[in-house]
């Protein structure tokens, strides 16, 4: 292959890598996963290129790649969890905190790694950003591999019967079999509704300017009444959760107290508002890196706050700084309300 032919291949795989992202992620419930198995994917593209036949469009041939690599990845049977998936609700007086390891936690993932940008036809926008919202992936990880796939490849990307049984070398009364079983065992875990990021909705933007002020000026009152009175939060990798906005405001005045006098940076995760939280540091001057908040959203009021802590690993991801000197919080602060 040529030196032309060899650069014109690297950008025609390239132009699928975020659709890929999004498929992989949503099959692993991990983006640093999906991230391995997209570069799998291209790898093992570019090495048989020769061999590709074009009995197929280069986007089936691709999506048949991966869909391998996810399922050889998915034979290890580990399942991504929400804190919600594995245990019973504390209350604040007797929380427990008890750390699991790693594989365990369903990942986040910023928007733009694996959502199509501001050109992408709106009505497909739209099931892309609601087909990565935690709660939806938490449910797909309840379904065994081929049926998530099936379930993806059908409901979210819009493949014909006939396409997926192609790729997954298997019958079309097959995959409508597996995806009559997907449908009902997602139906089975209760999936609830959760508002996409829209800078555009100004009801959004209301509610989160107030959840900021709220949080960053510990006003309990306040906060209270942004939550649904079910509300659930979480901190992966703890096991722990608690559900209700009065559990959760005794936690924020006992043992998450320490969150007072943070400050927030907004950013978007998994198709939902999210924000990088700093606490005050220790030696007294700036605030360090806490937690990257995912924040669910329904009907006007916040119904999930999802703190993953372990922010080596997020905030890098994310383009987020591992600390704000205090005159840049300062900036922060005021830029976010203006």
């Amino acid at each position: 292959m040529t030196q032309t032919a060899t650069s014109d291949l690297d950008l025609r795989l390239e132009e699928y890598r975020i659709e890929l992202t999004g498929y992989c992620y949503r099959m692993l419930g991990s983006s640093f996963e999906a991230e391995d198995a997209v570069q799998d994917t291209m790898v093992r593209a570019w090495r048989s290129f020769d061999r590709f036949e074009g009995r197929s469009s280069l986007r089936s041939w691709l999506y048949r790649i991966a869909t391998n690599v996810c399922l050889d990845m998915l034979n290890a049977g580990n399942r991504r969890a929400r804190p919600m998936d594995l245990t019973a609700p504390q209350t604040a007086a007797t929380a427990v905190l008890k750390e699991r390891s790693e594989p365990t936690w369903l990942e986040p993932v910023p928007d733009g790694r694996v959502l199509p940008g501001g050109s992408a036809d709106p009505a497909e926008a739209a099931v892309a950003r609601e087909s990565v919202r935690l709660a939806f992936v938490a449910a797909l990880q309840h379904l065994p591999p081929k049926q998530r796939a099936v379930l993806i490849l059908r409901e979210v990307l819009a493949w014909r019967a006939a396409e997926c049984a192609e790729l997954l070398e298997t019958s079309v009364a097959s995959v409508n079999s597996a995806l009559q079983r997907a449908r009902a065992t997602l139906a089975a875990t209760g999936v609830k509704d959760s508002d996409a990021a829209d800078p555009m909705d100004e009801d959004q933007q209301k509610l989160l300017e107030r959840y900021v002020r709220a949080f960053e000026g510990y006003d309990m009152k306040e906060l209270t009444a942004l939550l649904h009175e079910d509300a659930v939060l979480s901190m992966p990798p703890y096991d722990l959760w608690l559900q209700g906005h009065t559990e959760i405001q005794a936690w924020m005045l006992g043992s998450g107290a320490g969150c007072r006098g943070s400050r927030l940076v907004a950013t978007a995760a998994n198709g939902t508002p999210a924000f990088g939280q700093y606490r005050p540091s220790e030696s007294g001057s700036g605030h360090e890196a806490w937690a990257l908040q995912v924040i669910e959203i329904s009907g006007g009021r916040i119904t999930g706050l999802n703190s993953f802590l372990d922010t080596a690993r997020w905030f890098p991801l994310f383009g987020l700084p591992t600390r704000l000197e205090a005159d840049a919080a300062a900036a922060e602060q005021s830029g976010q309300l203006q």
